[in-house]
Parts: C-alpha cells; sequence; structure tokens
C-alpha cells in the first residue's frame, strides 16, 4: 500500500472519530438535553451552550459530508479550524474550573483537529474529481 493511501486511511479515521465525538459525546448533549442535565461546573448563558453545541455538531458535519459528497472540499481544512478554536476555548473553560485532566483531554482533541485540519489543506488534500466529472457530464 503506498504511503499516501496509508495516510489517507489515517485522515479519514482520525477524521471519523472526532466528528462522532463532536456530534454525539459533546454536540448532541448540549443541543438536546435540558440544561439542569448538563454538567457545567461554571454556569454559563443557556443560548451560548446552545450556540457551542450547534458549533460542534456543524464542524463534525464538516469534517465528513465534503469529503463524501467530493463537493466543496476545502470546508473540511475550515470545519478543523472551527473544532481547533471549540476545543482550545473548551480547555480554558475547563483550567478555569479547576478540571485540568478535562482541559488535557480538550487540548488532546485541538491537536488531533489542527492535524486533520493542516493534513486536509497542505498533506492530503481531499479529492474534487468527482465533481469535476460530473461538472464535465453536464
Amino acid at each position: 500500500m503506498k504511503n499516501s493511501n496509508k495516510t489517507n486511511i489515517v485522515l479519514w479515521t482520525v477524521q471519523g472519530l472526532l466528528a462522532l465525538f463532536f456530534a454525539l459525546a459533546s454536540g448532541a448533549p448540549k443541543l438536546l438535553l435540558p440544561m439542569e442535565m448538563i454538567p457545567m461546573p461554571l454556569p454559563l448563558p443557556e443560548a451560548f451552550i446552545r450556540f457551542i453545541g450547534t458549533a460542534e455538531v456543524l464542524g463534525a458535519l464538516g469534517l465528513i459530508l465534503p469529503g463524501l459528497t467530493h463537493i466543496r472540499t476545502w470546508l473540511t481544512p475550515l470545519a478543523a479550524l472551527g473544532l481547533v478554536v471549540v476545543a482550545t476555548s473548551g480547555a480554558v473553560y475547563q483550567l478555569a474550573a479547576q478540571q485540568p485532566a478535562n482541559a488535557v483531554f480538550a487540548l488532546i482533541i485541538a491537536l488531533l483537529a489542527g492535524i486533520v485540519g493542516y493534513a486536509r489543506w497542505r498533506v492530503k488534500p481531499l479529492s474534487t474529481t468527482h465533481l469535476a466529472a460530473l461538472e464535465a457530464a453536464v
């Protein structure tokens, strides 16, 4: 197997795991659960928490959908960058709440999202060949 294929497989695996984490484990609870069921060591306004959940779910979709559809694949690195901001902000929040272990976890997630963003921008960008073929056929 070529090195490029291995890189692509690793990136897709990390993208999938990050998408699952941000969509299901982090974003969805902020959108679907009642506020009293969301553990918040430092209180934040409900609208802000719902906004963060929306950003996480949309970021997760941005990690996956452009690559699957081969439409606007440049959105994947941008989604990853947005998730870096969200996760880094989460780490700052966790430090303010005196939860350093959670802050370290958030920073690891931010690092992984940053790696995906950079790799999909410079190392192994997603292909738009299917879109180009569709446009040529029309």
